[in-house]
């Protein structure tokens, strides 16, 4: 069962700016294994908790024991779902995922979860992550169809274009072997980051890679098992939390009960951005509340980059607790400088040229009376292109403001990431072979301070070498392959495979 492609021509856009896209959020991964329970809406409301890592398109698979049945469109959690979709998912497994882009375009074909099977099964896979040795799968696949197995049996056919549907091709492209023994043998084989949630008929499966560079948690419920992106979307089902996914594990849950096995030794390399700013602030991170790391970057912003003002104010909502932290730590008020319009930029509805030149006041308007004459300290999780803190600046300036002192919670962005972030191409980070003054005159602040890569580091309560940092010091925990064998739009190239 397949969700509709809406009509228009209009896209989904998440942008704080019409031309200006921040670092995108990676995916949300949710699966439950509850007899006797509504699985469909628990996963529904577990994919709500967990929207904002992926606006593009939302999926949901269920199975009764005997039929597996997929229903996945574009757009919001909320636009893809009612209750007529949700009642007909009927059973006692789910597998649900919310999509952000980062190997294959936005597009229907590529939603997930992603659908394949044979004689013996069938498989509904959701991915949070992104594999960088795609191209050598793709290859595997093709071998594997010229050996007679069937790699077209689910998403590879329908013009899946995406790291996942080559997965679910391999998970099921042999019938003389049960799923649990494929997957052990295909997930050696990957390499990038990837936290999967999968089930057939019969069994919920999950699995993260031996870096854990996503996150991925365990939780139960009175009559079974979940397992989700976050903490934050086991508390929206009333889940308790059990502990982590742990890098390089693989996990059954069916009737016998849970099963865990390990396909590779753990290399723990967890995404330091996931503290910065893709989690949800009420998420646990290895035992470290989101909120508490983030205020905790703002009091060591402060201490770093002091400076005399009258206002400490955030960039709504990703700088609110580093703003909080800053302002506890200086001893500076803290206030509400800025109003966020919480609907507009999640629309199908392409802005008009005027729009587009109002730019940033889509989604953010001063309170003049506030920062009138005020020096202000604007704090903010990251600076990417710079567009976006360019505007802010001026318009802060506009509305009266004294002084603009930029304090950012991340060191600067240098560097892409392969492993689930869609950040800009290198070229385009402002940050790029500049120095932080240069950074500062171009979005034209007072004073610009980056909190050191050591004071972020201290704030989630983990060991360095724990971390992934990529995205800052160029350092990839997973060797990276040729350039030509990188990027999102990799496999469009490539797929669909010539496999008879």
């Amino acid at each position: 069962m397949m969700g509709r492609v809406p009509g228009g021509d209009g896209r989904l856009t998440h942008d704080l700016m019409p031309d200006e896209r921040g670092p995108q959020d990676a995916c949300g991964v949710f699966g439950i294994w509850a007899p006797g329970e509504e699985v469909a809406k628990l996963t529904y409301f577990g994919l709500y908790a967990l929207q904002h890592r992926g606006q593009e398109s939302a999926g949901i698979a269920t199975s009764d024991g005997r039929r597996l049945l997929v229903y996945k469109d574009m757009g919001l959690v909320s636009q893809v779902f009612d209750e007529r979709s949700l009642a007909s998912l009927k059973g006692h497994i789910a597998v649900g995922h919310c999509r952000y882009s980062t190997t294959g375009g936005s597009t229907w074909e590529n939603a997930q979860p992603t659908l394949g099977g044979h004689a013996g099964f069938t498989v509904a896979l959701a991915h949070n992550g992104n594999l960088i040795n795609s191209a050598q799968l793709r290859e595997h696949v093709m071998e594997r169809g010229t050996q007679g197995f069937d790699v077209h049996a689910g998403e590879l056919r329908r013009g899946n274009t995406t790291d996942t549907a080559l997965v679910t091709a391999l998970l099921v492209d042999d019938p003389s072997t049960t799923i649990e023994e494929r997957a052990l043998e295909v997930l050696p084989m990957l390499r990038g980051a990837f936290s999967f949630v999968f089930m057939n008929e019969h069994a919920l499966y999950a699995a993260r890679d031996p870096q854990g560079i996503r996150p991925l948690v365990l939780g139960r419920v009175e009559r079974g098992w979940v397992v989700a992106s976050e903490t934050a979307a086991l508390d929206i089902v009333g889940a308790s939390f059990i502990r982590e996914v742990e890098p390089g594990e693989f996990i059954a849950i069916d009737e016998n009960g849970l099963r865990s096995k390990r396909f590779a030794e753990p290399e723990p390399k967890g995404c330091v951005f996931e503290y910065v700013y893709l989690a949800r602030p009420d998420t646990s991170i290895n035992g470290r509340v989101v909120h508490e790391a983030r205020v905790e970057m703002g009091r060591t912003l402060a201490r770093e980059h002091p400076v005399d003002a009258d206002l400490v104010i955030p960039t709504p909502e990703s700088g609110t607790p580093a703003a909080i932290g800053y302002a506890q730590e200086s001893g500076i008020p803290y206030g509400q400088g800025l109003v966020k319009n919480a609907y507009v930029g999640r629309t199908f509805i392409s802005p008009n040229q005027t729009i587009r030149q109002l730019g940033i006041r889509l989604k953010l308007n001063p309170l003049r009376e506030v920062i009138k004459g005020k020096r202000l300290v604007v704090v903010d999780d990251s600076i990417v292109r710079g567009n976006t803190q360019r505007a802010l600046v001026r318009m802060l300036r506009e509305a009266g403001a004294a002084e603009v002192h930029v304090r950012i919670s991340s060191p600067p962005v240098r560097w892409p990431c392969f492993y689930g972030i869609d950040f800009a191409t290198r070229a385009e980070l402002i940050a790029t072979g500049i120095e932080v003054e240069d950074v500062c005159r171009s979005v034209g602040a007072d004073t610009l301070g980056y909190i050191s890569e050591d004071g972020m580091i201290a704030a989630t309560n983990r060991r360095r070498d724990q971390l992934c940092t990529a995205c800052f010091t160029g350092r990839y925990p997973v060797e990276l392959p040729a350039e030509d064998q990188l990027g999102k739009g990799l496999l469009e190239m490539q797929l669909p495979l010539d496999v008879r």
